[in-house]
C-alpha cells in the first residue's frame, strides 16, 4: 500500500493534460496499461511530459485499438510503482482531458487500489470545450476535434500522442473559456496526499513506447517545481 500523509496546497498552478490507454472501458473492472501527462503552466506554455507503459497484471485488452501487446510490457511498472511520482505531476494543477471524466475515473480507481483517495481536482474537458465552440459535423472524438482545428500530425490511441494532441486542442480553446483563473486558484490551494517514500529506483522502471515522439520528458518533477 502507498504510504502517504496529508500535504498542503502545492506550488505554482498550471494544467496537467492526461490521457491513458486501458484494458477495457470499465474503470472498476479494467486497468490502465499506458499513461501520459503533458504539463502546461498557467500561460499554456509547455513544461514537460511524462509517459509510461503500465503492467495491468492481466490481459492487455484491445490491442487492435491501443496497439499494446503483452510482449511490449517487459519491465513496465505496475501502477503502484508510479503512483507516488504521478502525484507530484498532478498536484496543484487543473486536470485536463478529452472526455476528462473517463480519465479521472480510471485514476481514481487505480489510486483506490493502492489505498489512496484522490482529492476533488478541478478539471476541464476539451470535448466539451470543442462542443461549445460551434457545430461538430464529424463528431466529438479527439481525432475529429483535433482535425477541425488543423491538428493532424499525431499518433492516435497512444497515451502520449493523445495527450499531446489534447494539450494543443486545450491551448486553442482555453483563451475563450471563462473562469480559468478561479480554477487555477482552487487547484493550487487543494490539499493533496503527500508521498512519504518515493525512491529514485522507481524511475528506472518507467517504460515508454519505443516510437513515442516526446518533445521533452519529465524525469523528475517535485513539489513546487516543474
Amino acid at each position: 500500500m502507498l504510504s502517504v500523509v496529508s500535504g498542503p496546497g502545492a506550488g505554482p498552478s498550471g494544467y496537467a493534460v492526461v490521457d491513458l490507454e486501458a484494458t477495457g472501458a470499465s474503470s472498476r473492472r479494467h486497468r490502465v496499461v499506458e499513461l501520459a501527462v503533458v504539463l502546461l503552466d498557467r500561460d499554456l506554455e509547455p513544461q514537460g511530459e511524462f509517459t509510461t507503459l503500465v503492467d495491468p497484471q492481466g490481459p492487455v485488452g484491445p490491442t487492435h485499438i491501443h496497439g499494446i501487446e503483452p510482449g511490449h510490457l517487459g519491465g513496465a511498472p505496475r501502477f503502484a510503482g508510479i503512483a507516488a511520482r504521478l502525484l507530484t505531476l498532478l498536484r496543484g494543477r487543473v486536470l485536463v482531458g478529452h472526455n476528462v471524466g473517463g480519465d479521472r475515473a480510471f485514476l481514481v480507481a487505480e489510486y483506490a487500489r493502492v489505498g489512496l483517495r484522490l482529492p476533488a481536482v478541478p478539471e476541464l474537458c476539451t470535448m466539451r470545450m470543442a462542443e461549445a465552440s460551434g457545430p461538430a459535423p464529424y463528431g466529438l472524438s479527439l481525432r475529429a476535434c483535433a482535425a477541425a482545428i488543423g491538428i493532424t500530425d499525431w499518433r492516435p490511441h497512444t497515451a502520449l500522442g493523445d495527450a499531446q494532441a489534447t494539450a494543443r486542442l486545450f491551448s486553442h480553446h482555453a483563451p475563450r473559456v471563462e473562469g480559468l483563473s478561479g480554477l487555477l486558484t482552487r487547484a493550487s490551494a487543494l490539499r493533496w496526499p503527500e508521498p512519504t517514500g518515493t525512491s529514485a529506483a522507481v524511475d528506472a522502471l518507467w517504460v515508454r513506447r519505443s516510437n513515442d515522439s516526446a518533445r521533452r520528458s519529465v524525469p523528475n518533477v517535485r513539489h513546487g517545481s516543474a
